[in-house]
């Protein structure tokens, strides 16, 4: 098995495709109607065949209210909801960090592993990290 799609929920996919895209740098993939909502997803630049991130909205009330509650809670604890690797914590945190990005935790190393974590606009956490 391989892992072809995970997932990220958002508020707003438009929010957080401009976010991930024209901040992160990632590219579009796949963006087709799904309901009330939509199939959106992003790829790395370099590995457009890669692992696909879904841009997931929240979902209808009754599975909104438990995800809100859950992702408050992540966040509320300082929690990621995932990780991203990269090959410069610290140049990566600079370089958002200029495009308005908010870290809640500066890049710190332990144990030979580089981390550290922003929020994307969209209600989450994101950890970058390298080892």
């Amino acid at each position: 098995m391989e892992i072809t799609v995970t997932n990220v929920h958002v508020d707003d996919q438009q929010k957080a495709l401009e976010f991930y895209t024209n901040v992160l740098g990632f590219e579009k993939k796949t963006d087709v109607p799904a309901g009330g909502a939509r199939w959106l997803t992003v790829v790395r630049p370099k590995s457009p065949d890669g692992v696909e991130l879904l841009l997931e909205p929240t979902g209808t009330a009754d599975v909104a209210e438990a995800l809100e509650t859950y992702r408050e809670t992540l966040v509320s604890n300082g929690i990621p909801w995932t990780q991203f690797s990269c090959e410069d914590v610290e140049a990566e945190y600079d370089r958002l960090r200029e495009q308005g990005v908010e870290f809640t935790q500066e890049p710190m190393t332990a144990g030979g592993v580089t981390m550290a974590v922003f929020d994307d606009t969209c209600g989450n956490l994101i950890q970058i990290i390298h080892q």
